[in-house]
């Protein structure tokens, strides 16, 4: 791959659902990949039910891929409960995995979360009534403000630095349009959104919603569902969004 101007070309996908049986399945696209990019995000749903075996595999299918890899856990890999040992795995196999945190990789800040739920605009859930219900909205502020922590620490090591986040649930409702509405809230939130606008953040990708759209922007923050399935559907000829930053 030849960069132009200076730009740093990043492939994007979530949702990649690897399953024990899926062994060989995806080293020649982790190859071609790492001829295509500089830096590799994985946006959630590492594994398709959150079994540290799938987490193996995933591991040494990556063994063929030879740019940065930076992921975030999507919400079936919290599945079975092992969701810190499936991060420690991929961690251990050299894969940058976020959670709160940041990083900086070919000049550019990264920034992950997995994000959560809540509903968007004005139909955000409201931290009123039953405990479970607050508890619910409470873990999306405590998501926002985690990715809020992380791009602060990316604005304090350099000025002007060009600033990515990766996350698994969506954090505008554009991006999630396609899925059935009543399922809205369980996709994202809109309070996932704010730090994006006020750390200025170049743009954002996720993925959890299969059937939604593949792009939308909020505040002149481009934001990208990369969902496998998204880009199936786009028509991609590969399971990789390629973004130029």
């Amino acid at each position: 791959m030849e960069e132009q101007n200076n730009m740093v070309r990043i492939a994007a996908v979530g949702d990649i659902h690897v399953r024990e049986t899926d062994t060989g399945k995806w080293k020649e696209c982790f190859k071609l990949v790492s001829q295509e990019a500089k830096v590799l995000l994985i946006c959630g749903d590492l594994t398709d039910t959150g079994d540290e075996g799938e987490a193996q595999v995933l591991a040494e299918e990556l063994k063929a891929c030879t740019i940065p890899v930076v992921a975030v856990l999507g919400n079936h890999d919290y599945e079975k409960g092992r969701h810190k040992l499936i991060r420690n795995m991929l961690q251990k196999a050299g894969v940058h995995m976020l959670d709160g945190e940041s990083i900086v990789l070919e000049g550019i800040g990264f920034a992950g979360i997995k994000g959560f739920g809540g509903g968007f605009d004005n139909h955000m859930l409201s931290m009123f009534g039953e405990g479970a219900m607050k508890a619910f909205v409470q873990e999306a502020v405590d998501e926002a403000l985690h990715l809020d922590r992380a791009l602060a620490r990316l604005d304090s090591m350099e000025s002007g630095l060009k600033k990515i986040v990766l996350m698994h649930y969506a954090p505008i409702k554009a991006t999630v349009v396609g899925e059935p509405e009543a399922i809205f809230p369980f996709l994202g939130s809109s309070r996932l959104a704010e730090p994006l606008t006020r750390r200025k953040v170049t743009a954002a990708f996720h993925g959890h919603a299969h059937v939604g759209t593949l792009e939308g922007n909020i505040d002149g923050v481009k934001v990208f569902n990369v969902a496998r399935q998204i880009l199936k559907k786009e028509g991609y000829p590969e399971p990789f969004y390629y973004f130029d930053v």
